[in-house]
């Protein structure tokens, strides 16, 4: 019987936070809270303080919700392409699938969230700091890795790499309400497929631009 209530425990906690996940999108991080998930869910509001007790702490298990959707979705899918540049360009083609497949109604999580959380100290700010520090490390990491490998060459800073990438994926999702997801996701994808078989030591091993 303990172990029954562990399990229902442990489904409804996933189930609010995919829904929170969802309306923190919409709504915003902040505009969250546990009346509104319970509305949206149709549960009590009570319910859910055996799991939260404060605003902030949804907050940052949203975060942590967050990261494992994207690394679930993101990540792991372009982590199958072969080492070097050919998986620093699939992590970004995943990553514009992601959006071009409507996963959030917000469109993206982090980006928005960074936004709405730059002018506010606090532990959500500095969790969602640490977050987009880990992920430009990644980046960064699969840039030197592709020139540790020979893919790109010796004179390619693997820092400002990672940050080109990072920014055409934002401009992406950001201006994709206006612009239109398809356009801008193609866009993103021409920009880097273009700089990257500009610098790439064998272009070839990379699709062609659209």
């Amino acid at each position: 019987m303990t172990d029954g209530r562990l399990v229902r425990g442990e489904r409804t906690r996933s189930a609010v936070l995919e829904q929170a996940l969802l309306l923190a999108t919409v709504s915003g991080l902040d505009g969250l809270s546990l009346s509104q998930v319970a509305d949206a869910l149709g549960v009590s509001k009570s319910g859910l303080f055996a799991h939260w007790r404060s605003k902030e702490a949804l907050q940052l298990a949203v975060v942590d919700q967050a990261r494992a959707q994207w690394t679930e979705q993101v990540i792991r899918p372009a982590m199958t392409a072969p080492p070097g540049v050919r998986r620093l360009w699939a992590v970004h083609d995943s990553r514009l699938a992601f959006y071009e497949a409507g996963v959030l109604p917000g469109g993206c999580f982090f980006a928005n969230a960074h936004f709405e959380f730059n002018a506010r100290p606090g532990v959500v700010r500095d969790r969602l700091a640490a977050e987009l520090t880990d992920w430009m490390t990644f980046l960064t990491g699969l840039a030197a890795e592709a020139v540790t490998i020979g893919d790109l060459p010796a004179g390619v800073d693997p820092g400002q790499l990672a940050y080109q990438i990072e920014a055409l994926g934002v401009c992406a999702v950001m201006q994709s309400p206006v612009l239109g997801t398809e356009t801008t996701c193609r866009q993103a994808r021409r920009s880097l497929l273009e700089h990257l078989r500009a610098v790439a030591t064998d272009p070839t091993i990379l699709p062609e631009p659209m």
